[in-house]
C-alpha cells in the first residue's frame, strides 16, 4: 500500500529561504572566527542573510497563506491555551512557534544590518563605515557583537525546541521544512497550499539584492583610521 505524500503546508521559497539563511549565518560566524583575510566572505554571507531576511519579512504580507504573518501570529491568550494543550491542531507555526520566527528575524536583521556599518578596530569594516563617524561605527560595533550572543541564544532555544517537538512528540519538523508537506489528517484540505509563488519570491528577491547592490556602489570608501 503505498504511503499518502502528505499536503502542502510550506511552500518553495520559504524552505529555499530557510535553509539558505541557516548555512550563510553557519557562513557569517566560520569566516569571523577564521581571520581577517576572511572577511570579505564574511561580508557576502551577511548580505545573503540581510536579502533573506529581507524578503521573508516581505513575504510574511504578500507569501502563501501559511507562510504570512496574519496566519501564524497569536496574542497571549492562545499561546497560554498552547502551553495549555486545550488548543486545537495548528497546521503551520504553532504560537511558541510563531514567536521564535520573530525573535530570529528580528535579531538577524539587528545583526546583517548593524554589520553594515560596524568594524574590526584592525582592518576591516562594513560597507556603509564611509557614511558615518568612527566613534559611532565603534557603538554600532559593539551593536553588532552583543546581538549575535544574543541570535547564538535564540537558536540554541530553536534547536532544543524542535528536538522536543521531533523526539518527544514525534513531529517531523525538520522533514516537513524539507518536503513541505505534513500529514494529510492534520491538514484540511482547504488549508493546503496550491502552488508557492515562487516568480513572486523570486522577484522580491531580486529587488532586495539589486537594491542593495546598488547602495553599496554608491557608498564611499571604507578607511578605518587606525589612530
Amino acid at each position: 500500500m503505498m504511503r499518502e505524500p502528505g499536503r502542502l503546508v510550506w511552500d518553495l521559497p520559504v524552505r529555499v529561504a530557510h535553509w539558505t539563511l541557516l548555512l550563510a549565518v553557519a557562513g557569517c560566524w566560520a569566516t569571523h572566527y577564521a581571520g581577517v583575510e576572511w572577511f570579505a566572505w564574511h561580508r557576502r554571507f551577511g548580505y545573503v542573510v540581510l536579502v533573506l531576511v529581507g524578503f521573508r519579512l516581505v513575504w510574511g504580507f504578500v507569501g502563501t497563506r501559511h507562510a504570512r504573518f496574519a496566519t501564524f501570529l497569536r496574542g497571549p491568550r492562545a499561546t497560554l491555551a498552547y502551553l495549555r494543550g486545550r488548543s486545537g491542531p495548528v497546521v503551520g507555526h504553532n504560537p511558541l512557534g510563531a514567536l521564535s520566527v520573530i525573535a530570529l528575524l528580528v535579531v538577524l536583521l539587528l545583526q546583517a544590518s548593524t554589520g553594515l556599518f560596524a568594524n574590526d578596530e584592525i582592518m576591516n569594516a562594513g560597507p556603509f563605515y564611509g557614511w558615518i563617524s568612527p566613534q559611532l561605527s565603534n557603538r554600532i560595533s559593539g551593536v553588532h557583537v552583543a546581538s549575535s550572543n544574543v541570535l547564538l541564544a535564540l537558536i540554541g532555544l530553536h534547536v532544543a525546541a524542535v528536538a522536543w517537538q521531533v523526539l518527544a512528540r514525534r513531529r517531523p519538523l525538520v522533514s516537513a521544512m524539507f518536503t513541505g508537506r505534513k500529514a494529510a489528517q492534520l491538514v484540511p484540505p482547504t488549508e493546503e497550499l496550491r502552488g508557492s509563488r515562487t516568480g513572486r519570491a523570486l522577484a522580491i528577491v531580486v529587488a532586495l539584492a539589486t537594491a542593495l547592490a546598488l547602495a553599496i556602489g554608491a557608498a564611499p570608501e571604507a578607511m578605518i583610521a587606525l589612530y
